[in-house]
Order: structure tokens, then C-alpha cells, then sequence
């Protein structure tokens, strides 16, 4: 007897034409106002950083809500699960921006612009992705492996360069984008405050600003083909898929000078991102084989939203021990009381 290939029919998505304009419009202002919050480059203080932070993370939170009162929880689930995801891949994007903004020696009254033009590439690549995303979808069944396979392999990447001790390493000399804008336009060896392009003995020439920026549109790439596949595992709603990147993504510029300090002592966080990776891979895969063998189970949203949670939680919690023996060890060696384990350094070898 012939397999049926038909999945069960997706949830009807929860957006209306006007819903997409809504929230597009809102998007777009909340990215002007945070552009004339960096227009004067400044230092960012902590209290500024975690003021901004929790406005953005109050507004996910908000928004399910509103889902789950408008359209029942089955969205709302689909849509804080899909944030959780998107959020801690998000997390492990701000190692890489940290990463990029030393070796570019990027002034730390800079930086926030510089995430904030990332950021802006980041949806607009996000929008591309989740647009093709979901025509390869109405394309047939085997989307599902194909993102299922591009997660498992994602993750294999994460884990294996996480146990090398590389997986956080950039150089800036061998990224083709910045050997390719160097070969074809002058760069200034200083900055011009937030300024991209100058003129300079009566030419116009690149400041460094212009290609830290162009290295991070580069990277955002790179982002893009893991989050859009895994929050697809999630939902196959693209208004979800959207909101889901679009809420991760705003607050990354206040997070990142809140978690600057402490980014380097999640140790174990790949691992748990490659663990998160691999499962939703093999929930994609799973939801593909029930189409075609209905015996098979699939994995709920809900139970999916806890093994994520776990997950993260379980990585963070081992970072931190790791980090408490380290200290602790050093302290030894030194004959001296253990220093606190926020403030102490992270053996290189352990990421």
C-alpha cells in the first residue's frame, strides 16, 4: 500500500494583511528610535543597558500574551518557544559581534551603532530567509528534511568546533568581504566618529567603521541559515517565524553591553546550542516521517519548549560550576581565598 505523503494541515497562520503592516510599522519605529539613541555615540552605562534590555524583553512577553488571548494558546506557545530558540542563538551571535568589534578595535561609543546596523541587516536577511523559507515549504514534504538536515549538520559544526576550542575565534584577514573592500577602496587607519565614508585628499575613502559593518552584515548571514531552519521546527506560521526573529533580535543591542562581561563564562553554551539544534533537526525530520507513516510520533511545541529550557538551564548552571572550579583551582595555586567565580577568567581550552 502506497504511503500517503500528506502532512497534517499547518495551523492557519495568525496574521491578517494588516497585522503584517502593524507590526512592520512598529518594527521599523522601534529601529528609528534606537538609531537616535545611538545618533550622539556615548558610552552605554549599565543602567541605560538594562533599562532598554528589559523594555525588550517585556514586549515578547507582552506579545504572547496577546496571542494567546486573540488566537488561544497553540500560537503563543509556537511563539514564546520560538523566542526562547531565536533568543539563545541570538546570545551565541553576540560572542561573535564581541569578537568582531575587538579585532576591529571598534571605540567602545561606537559600538552600539555598529549593532544596531547589524541588527537592521539581520532582519532584512531574517525576511529573506523566512520568505523563502516558507515557499520551500508549499514546495513539498521534503523541506522538512532539508532544514532537519541543515540543523543536524549545523550541529554537528557547533559541537565539533566546541570541543577544538574554536568556535569563537575571528579573523578579520582571511574574511573575503573585508579583503575584497580593502583590494577595491581606500580605508582610513582611524575612526570618524560614526561616520562610514570621508573625504580625504579630495577622494572619498572608507573608515573602518564602514567595514566592521560590512564584516557583520557578513556574519548575519551566516546566522540566518541556522535560526530561520530552527524556529521552522517550531512553527510553520512565517508571521510567527518573523515575530519570533524580530523580538530576539531588537534587545540585542542593549544585552550585549549588559552580558559583555559575563558572555565569556558561558562555557558550556555551545554545547547546549548544538544539543538544541540536533533536537530540533530531529523534530523536523520526525514531522516529515509522520506524514508519511501517521504511527510515528511527533514532538509537541510544549514538551519541545521544555527541553529547550532545560537544556539551557543545564548549561548555564554547569558554566557556572566550571568557572567555580577554575577559580577555586587557581586560587589554590596562587595560596590565596577563591575569587569570585563572575569576575574569573575562563580557561581557553574549555569552549
Amino acid at each position: 500500500m502506497a504511503h500517503s505523503l500528506t502532512l497534517a494541515a499547518p495551523l492557519e497562520s495568525v496574521a491578517s494583511p494588516q497585522l503584517w503592516v502593524i507590526s512592520i510599522v512598529v518594527l521599523v519605529g522601534l529601529l528609528v528610535a534606537d538609531f537616535v539613541v545611538t545618533r550622539k555615540p556615548h558610552d552605554v552605562p549599565m543602567r541605560e543597558a538594562v533599562g532598554w534590555s528589559v523594555f525588550y524583553m517585556m514586549l515578547p512577553a507582552v506579545f504572547g500574551l496577546v496571542l494567546w488571548w486573540a488566537y488561544g494558546s497553540r500560537p503563543a506557545i509556537e511563539f514564546y518557544t520560538g523566542f526562547v530558540v531565536e533568543k539563545s542563538l541570538s546570545v551565541d551571535n553576540l560572542f561573535v559581534f564581541m569578537l568582531l568589534l575587538g579585532a576591529f578595535a571598534v571605540p567602545s561609543a561606537l559600538a552600539q551603532r555598529v549593532l544596531l546596523y547589524g541588527i537592521a541587516g539581520a532582519l532584512v536577511l531574517r525576511g529573506v530567509f523566512i520568505a523563502a523559507g516558507a515557499a520551500v515549504l508549499q514546495a513539498g514534504t521534503w523541506a522538512f528534511l532539508l532544514f532537519g538536515g541543515i540543523l543536524l549538520v549545523t550541529a554537528v559544526k557547533v559541537l565539533r568546533d566546541a570541543r577544538r576550542g574554536d568556535n569563537h575565534t575571528v579573523d578579520i584577514d582571511q574574511m573575503r568581504s573585508v579583503r575584497l573592500l580593502r583590494r577595491f577602496f581606500p580605508v582610513t587607519k582611524e575612526y570618524h566618529g560614526s561616520k562610514m565614508v570621508i573625504r580625504q585628499a579630495g577622494r572619498r575613502v572608507l573608515t573602518p567603521l564602514a567595514v566592521v559593518v560590512v564584516a557583520v552584515f557578513m556574519t548575519d548571514i551566516v546566522f540566518a541559515v541556522d535560526s530561520v531552519p530552527a524556529v521552522y521546527g517550531v512553527t510553520e506560521d512565517p508571521y510567527l517565524v518573523f515575530a519570533t526573529n524580530a523580538f530576539a533580535l531588537m534587545g540585542l543591542r542593549a544585552l550585549y553591553f549588559v552580558l559583555r562581561n559575563v558572555l565569556d563564562k558561558l562555557r558550556h553554551l555551545d554545547y547546549g546550542l548544538a544539543i538544541i539544534l540536533a533536537f530540533i533537526g530531529v523534530k523536523l525530520v520526525l514531522h516529515w516521517a509522520h506524514g508519511v507513516w501517521p504511527s510515528l510520533p511527533e514532538v509537541p511545541t510544549l514538551a519541545s519548549l521544555g527541553v529547550i529550557a532545560a537544556t539551557l538551564i543545564t548549561v548555564t548552571i554547569t558554566s557556572m560550576l566550571a568557572n567555580r572550579r577554575d577559580a577555586a583551582a587557581a586560587a589554590a595555586e596562587r595560596g590565596a581565598a577563591p575569587a569570585d567565580p563572575v569576575t574569573a577568567g575562563r580557561a581557553p581550552t574549555d569552549r
